[in-house]
């Protein structure tokens, strides 16, 4: 009913850039907060950063400065524009969604995570 698919992820070297995307599609009545998330293995899946509807945004220490997250209303997109990568950005990155449905004769809010796409940051 409602689907969230990623893009960009792959292989860099240190220094350089990607660029994540993330679309929301179906019966959508509005998405509140979008964010990315990242889990390196090992670790505990941490905020890479997040943005509201309103264009609030918050970013983990680790990526000020180095990441830039944005998002398209209309289209209901969320992109992450990774910039000056380093080793430790490896890992693998999932969109999230705070998404109201619609269905036919009521709507309800719902969390969606995308299916994650990996990161890997060369030395």
């Amino acid at each position: 009913q409602v689907q969230v698919v990623e893009s960009g992820g792959g292989l860099v070297q240190a220094g350089g850039s990607l660029r994540l995307s993330c679309a929301a599609s179906g019966s959508i009545v509005s998405i509140d907060v979008m964010g990315w998330y990242r889990q390196a293995p090992g670790k505990q899946r941490e905020l890479v950063g997040s943005i509201t509807r309103g264009g609030s945004i918050n970013y983990a220490d680790s990526v000020k400065g180095r990441f830039t997250i944005s998002r398209d209303n209309a289209k209901n997109t969320v992109s992450l524009q990774m910039d000056v990568l380093k080793p430790e950005d490896t890992a693998v990155y999932y969109c999230n969604a705070d998404i109201l449905v619609r269905a036919i004769s009521y709507n309800y809010k719902r969390v969606y995570w995308g299916q994650g796409t990996q990161v890997t940051v060369s030395s």
